[in-house]
């Protein structure tokens, strides 16, 4: 079921938006360009495959197919949840009902450690955005720093026996070298698909400084991560964020339409399909 429905909602998106002509799409790829496209796609899955082999290896050792596995398998299975939050669930059946909780945090630890990563590199691209073209971020700082004062303020309350300062000090146990590889490997998944959607800008023929160009992508990751969505809606919700600030500059709104469609099938449809293969040749641990 779940994977019918991912496969169907998919074509559905690429079928049925009128916004894309992919005839015209079509004249500015050739076979180089798609298979640079799928290279940088493939390094960006590579890296959070061993991102996630090396969380785990804090109380199992597991191999690179069992964490693509259970990598992409987890994606496909949480597509339709906001935030990817059915991927805490998904990644929990693959292991015995005692680790349920270590995987939890593990998962946890894995995303906020990308969030972190995405943070600082918005915030680098807001500056760079401000200092070049005079736009007011105070809204989107005040947000940040009011979300942290939030989490000071409420460290101690306590859901359903977990709070931020238990939640803190569990993160903490593990060894500085043990955070220091997760957040190496997510540094690296940022700057690759980072560096793919200033590939695609080239591509389109998108003249632009070096700095604004990367400026503007980390902006936009930044904005569309704080953004509650379903996963498989990315493309809409980055589309819109991203068209609204290379409008900043000039750019057509078409073209970073295009950019933001081929960055979700590069990244989000393709490792679906593999993940769907998983979900299918899925057996629950018994144990």
């Amino acid at each position: 079921m779940i994977v019918s429905i991912a496969l169907f909602y998919i074509y559905q998106q690429l079928q049925g938006d009128k916004k894309i002509n992919w005839n015209v799409i079509s004249s500015y790829l050739s076979l180089q360009s798609i298979g640079i496209l799928l290279l940088f796609s493939t390094i960006n899955w590579t890296l959070e495959i061993f991102k996630w082999k090396h969380l785990v290896s804090s109380f199992k050792e597991i191999t690179f197919l069992e964490s693509a596995n259970q990598s992409l398998g987890s994606l496909t299975a949480s597509i339709f949840t906001p935030n990817r939050i059915g991927e805490y669930g998904a990644k929990v059946l693959y292991f015995t009902k005692e680790n349920s909780k270590q995987i939890v945090l593990l998962n946890f630890i894995g995303n906020s450690s990308q969030m972190l990563v995405t943070t600082f590199f918005g915030v680098i691209g807001i500056l760079i955005i401000d200092l070049n073209f005079q736009v007011s971020n105070w809204v989107i700082f005040g947000v940040l720093i009011g979300s942290t004062l939030l989490l000071f303020l409420f460290k101690n309350v306590e859901i359903y026996g977990f709070s931020i300062q238990k939640l803190i000090q569990k993160i903490t146990s593990f060894p500085l070298v043990f955070h220091r590889k997760n957040l190496l490997l997510s540094v690296l998944r940022y700057l690759v698909f980072s560096t793919q959607f200033y590939f695609l800008l080239l591509i389109f023929d998108i003249s632009i400084p070096f700095e604004i160009a990367f400026g503007t992508i980390f902006s936009m990751y930044l904005l569309a991560s704080i953004i509650p969505s379903i996963h498989l809606m990315d493309v809409a919700i980055k589309g819109s964020v991203a068209v609204y600030l290379f409008g900043l500059i000039g750019v057509e709104s078409w073209k970073i339409i295009a950019i933001t469609s081929l960055m979700w099938i590069f990244n989000l449809v393709l490792p679906v399909i593999i993940g769907s293969y998983f979900v299918l040749q899925f057996k629950p641990n018994k144990e």
